[in-house]
């Protein structure tokens, strides 16, 4: 069997990059890993990501994955540097999509939701630091959004009363994109919409990351020539009817499994 690509997440969140990635490449098996039972990362130490991303790893190397997407920002920002030091295999990070929010921004200010972990990082200031010196950047912290996601609370009065206390605010400083920092938080986008209107345009990054794990794939000679039906494995420590909930719309042939880890 071909070797699987691994994914992996704080917890449910990550699947808005598993669909992408399997939107575009078809013919690849995935393994998907939720560590719900250690979510948000956004609120946890460098030092407590740092450890939970390398057990992450480990678990998906251990399975044979040839390619490791970290879905996660917080886990990208505090822990990718670390594990593509260590690791022998390629990894795909994921980053809030900054730089084309502020050259497509015709107003001159953005805001960006993302969890703590995220906004405090290295990698994080760097990229705001490099992009963003003639823009206002309204940075909020989504605090409390992912528990809720994780809870099956998509579309519940709480979820929605918080975050239109995080997003109204932005629009006093007339942002015209809103990035998204977090791969939860694309499952909000109606609300999202609905909160800032049809003026802000709302940018994510599933896309753009399966392509470059479709061109990583292809530069190392990885990319699976099967023509069998992939097989894709959803992993998670915590409830999984949740997850199964999020992902009942995608038509792949998948399995969700709980796993202790």
């Amino acid at each position: 069997m071909e070797k699987p690509i691994g994914i992996f997440d704080s917890g449910i969140g990550g699947t808005s990059i598993w669909k992408e990635v399997i939107k575009l490449l078809p013919n690849e098996n995935t393994i998907y890993l939720a560590d719900s039972k250690n979510a948000p990362y956004g609120e946890k130490s460098p030092e407590e990501i740092l450890l939970l991303s390398i057990k992450n790893t480990e678990y998906l190397i251990s399975k044979g994955c040839k390619l490791i997407i970290v879905a996660c920002n917080t886990a990208t920002s505090n822990a990718i540097d670390h594990l593509r030091k260590t690791y022998n295999i390629p990894f795909i990070g994921i980053e809030p999509a900054i730089k084309p929010a502020v050259l497509l921004s015709k107003t001159g200010a953005i805001g960006i939701l993302a969890t703590k972990g995220t906004l405090t990082s290295k990698l994080f200031k760097k990229t705001t630091a490099e992009y963003t010196k003639n823009i206002i950047t309204i940075e909020q912290d989504g605090e409390g959004l992912v528990p809720l996601i994780e809870a099956g609370k998509i579309n519940s009065r709480e979820l929605n009363e918080l975050l239109s206390a995080y997003l109204k605010p932005m629009l006093n400083f007339n942002i015209d994109h809103l990035v998204i920092g977090c791969t939860h938080y694309p499952y909000l986008i109606p609300q999202i919409k609905e909160i800032l209107g049809s003026n802000v345009k709302i940018i994510v990054s599933g896309k753009a990351v399966a392509k470059q794990t479709k061109a990583v794939l292809e530069k190392l000679n990885l990319i699976s020539k099967a023509k069998i039906q992939p097989n894709h494995q959803l992993f998670i420590n915590s409830h999984k009817e949740v997850l199964e909930e999020l992902i009942k719309e995608v038509t792949v042939n998948y399995s969700v499994l709980k796993l202790d880890f």
